[in-house]
């Protein structure tokens, strides 16, 4: 069985999102009729970003399974024959059998689009939000830096996100405009977002929030203050899902380092010898106690989907926070047995199941790990 993977573009208007639902037309659907009308073989197409009805994608990413002897190049004109013209295969490759376009480390870029003029552009009716009172650009810009960085975007998550914690972090954000005249409408207004994932709905809540900072009823620090409460009614509401377009998906290698500092918490995990040893190094410089929890559990938890059997640990701030038999999520902290790296690591993160597979009587009654 082969895997195929596709670069899918799509004008959203007229469909209930991508993802398949009954008794509603989607992306995935069509998606899946047109594998399924060339190949002669049911489909089921898994995307890496769903998005939601009339939300739009320029570089959506797609797999599917076939035996169909085809070069996976030829996939993109085979496709887009059996396709409705607002769905377009832009490119296709073959991966590995095993990797999953969900479980990978990526760059995910969005664009909100906003028309400010006092009367609707109808062109981009389908393609962007309206904004009928002129917007104050030098503000808006000014809010975009407090989005940078690892935070808890709680109050920027909309209820029903199915996700397992609201860390995400955001690499770039900036604002274009065709008009840039104080005072007057802005025309086409573009507000681009990069960032590690993206919680639902949260975009469009960021957008919301921008559009309020810009028209006066937000200050210029309403990100930050509504990052600082995690409350969502501290955020602005949802953008109409007609603006949003997911620009690309870009894949990337596991990182060699982790490292992030807010008002809340501030850390490094290095992975340097991750390949060779299948370890890492994770040093807490502080926390804030009602996140340690979950940031340990996070952070651990990250580090072996990278492939490390051994997470080390130090807590700088609150050594007592670490001790033998504490659990975060699927993991054991145990007293580190390696002599190279117990005085400045006295603790390692072990994934218990994994630990009794491998090496049953690795463990003794008093955590300890006798091997490593």
């Amino acid at each position: 069985m082969r895997r195929i993977r596709l670069i899918v573009s799509y004008d959203g208007s007229g469909y209930f999102g991508s993802q398949i639902q009954p008794n509603a037309v989607t992306v995935e659907q069509k998606l899946n009729e047109a594998v399924q009308g060339l190949t002669g073989a049911p489909a089921q197409v898994v995307f890496a970003s769903r998005t939601d009805t009339g939300v739009h994608a320029l570089g959506n990413v797609a797999v599917f399974d076939t035996e169909f002897p085809m070069r996976a190049e030829r996939f993109v004109t085979a496709l887009n024959a059996y396709l409705p013209q607002d769905i377009r295969v832009q490119a296709a490759d073959e991966v590995a059998p095993i990797w999953h376009p969900r479980k990978q480390h990526c760059e995910k870029t969005y664009e909100y689009r906003i028309w400010n003029g006092r009367i609707m552009n109808p062109l981009l009716r389908n393609s962007a939000a309206h904004c009928y009172v002129p917007l104050d650009l030098r503000a808006m810009r000014s809010a975009l830096p407090f989005l940078l960085g690892e935070h808890d975007f709680a109050a920027f998550c909309a209820s029903g996100s199915a996700a397992a914690h609201t860390v995400r972090r955001i690499y770039r954000a900036e604002l274009s405009a065709e008009c840039e005249e104080s005072g007057s409408f802005a025309g086409l207004i573009t507000f681009r977002v990069t960032g590690s994932g993206f919680l639902y709905h949260m975009v469009r809540i960021l957008a919301g929030t921008l559009l309020e900072i810009g028209s006066g009823k937000k200050s210029e620090t309403a990100f930050r203050d509504a990052i600082r409460s995690r409350r969502r009614r501290d955020a602005g509401p949802v953008a109409p899902a007609a603006g949003l377009i997911l620009r690309e998906i870009r894949y990337l290698p596991n990182p060699s380092r982790y490292e992030a500092e807010n008002e809340d918490w501030a850390y490094e995990l290095t992975q340097d010898t991750l390949e060779e040893r299948r370890e890492s190094f994770f040093t807490l410089r502080r926390c804030r106690e009602a996140d340690y929890e979950g940031l340990m559990t996070r952070l651990i938890h990250e580090s072996h989907r990278d492939g490390a059997e051994r997470v080390y640990l130090r807590d700088l701030e609150n050594a007592s926070r670490l001790f033998s038999g504490r659990e975060f999520g699927f993991y054991r902290i145990h007293e580190n047995a390696d002599v190279a790296t117990r005085e400045a690591f006295p603790y390692v993160a072990l994934d218990l199941k994994e630990c009794r597979k491998k090496a049953p009587s690795a463990l003794t009654e008093g955590g300890q790990v006798s091997i490593i």
